[in-house]
């Protein structure tokens, strides 16, 4: 893996998976990072200030029609290398998630749908033209991340089969849909040589996750690392977790 966009980056699980991939033994050429405020990110500027393959770039992901310039700044990077990985980290849940079906808001509900379902699909078919020259910059590579890969991350609360809990709608709701695109994209892009997967990174230390979750923001995002690194053909349109295993749908 030569290059790789990741979203949400100011903080939580996107600022976690820079530090991963900066410090990993394999680390890419280009690693990208966009975050929605620069102004408010001063730990991903403070890596970035000694890190020179660091490549910060503002954007909000609910304005689509920045989806193109995004691109061109990337290219202007890369070159005619193309994108290896576009990892689609970016996501929100409302407070009012907890309050079940009664605290259900339909303003709450569109926005977290755009950016949790909509923004990852949208960005994806952005950057096909670059993960499709890195595909075929790659051809005697096997699907992977050393290739061409969109990694959309997911959730286990996106799995209707496990789902014994109820509530949570916004999030369920739209996991689960990105876990479709996933899906569909992994069929949609086979002949391209593009791989599509989607990755639970567990119950993290997040703001989102709270302080009761088990697990550290550095031990999600460096299974997640070296699962990304270790992915093969089989995962093409799976759903995972942080250490590869598979979850059901």
């Amino acid at each position: 893996m030569k290059s790789i966009l990741i979203t949400g980056c100011n903080r939580g699980l996107g600022l976690g998976l820079i530090k991963s991939l900066i410090k990993h033994e394999k680390s890419p050429k280009f690693i990208f990072a966009t975050c929605r405020n620069l102004n408010a990110a001063n730990e991903l500027k403070g890596l970035a200030e000694i890190n020179d393959k660091l490549h910060i770039l503002e954007i909000d992901l609910k304005d689509y029609d920045k989806y193109p310039e995004l691109v061109k700044q990337v290219q202007e990077v890369v070159k005619d290398e193309g994108l290896n990985v576009l990892f689609n980290s970016a996501g929100i849940s409302p407070r009012s998630s907890f309050m079940g079906i009664r605290g259900l808001k339909a303003s709450e509900l569109m926005d977290t749908y755009a950016v949790n379902c909509v923004a990852p699909l949208m960005l994806s078919k952005a950057f096909i033209p670059l993960l499709k020259m890195a595909s075929e910059n790659n051809q005697s590579l096997p699907l992977g991340a050393s290739r061409a890969l969109i990694m959309n991350m997911s959730s286990i609360l996106g799995s209707i089969k496990l789902n014994t809990d109820g509530s949570l709608y916004h999030y369920r709701v739209t996991k689960s849909g990105v876990n479709a695109a996933t899906k569909s994209l992994s069929i949609d892009l086979k002949n391209e040589k593009i791989m599509a997967t989607a990755i639970h990174p567990g119950w993290v230390k997040t703001d989102m996750g709270g302080p009761k979750a088990p697990m550290e923001v550095e031990e999600s995002c460096d299974k997640m690392v070296e699962t990304l690194f270790n992915l093969n053909p089989t995962h093409n349109g799976a759903f995972i977790q942080y250490d590869g295993k598979s979850l059901p749908w």
